[in-house]
């Protein structure tokens, strides 16, 4: 897997986790409110992989 890829996949899967924490009885959802907007702020912006392939 490519570093970037790696590090995507990686994000996404902490973003995950994050969203299941905050579901759970006694969370910390100022820690949730305070991490996750980073967390998505560290993700690449979106391509539009449809127009590369022509």
């Amino acid at each position: 897997m490519c570093p970037d890829c790696e590090d995507f996949a990686r994000t996404v899967l902490l973003l995950g986790q994050l969203a299941l924490y905050a579901d759970t009885s006694g969370a910390d959802l100022d820690f949730v409110e305070a991490v996750s907007p980073s967390l998505a702020a560290s993700l690449p912006e979106p391509t539009d992989t449809a127009a590369e392939d022509f």
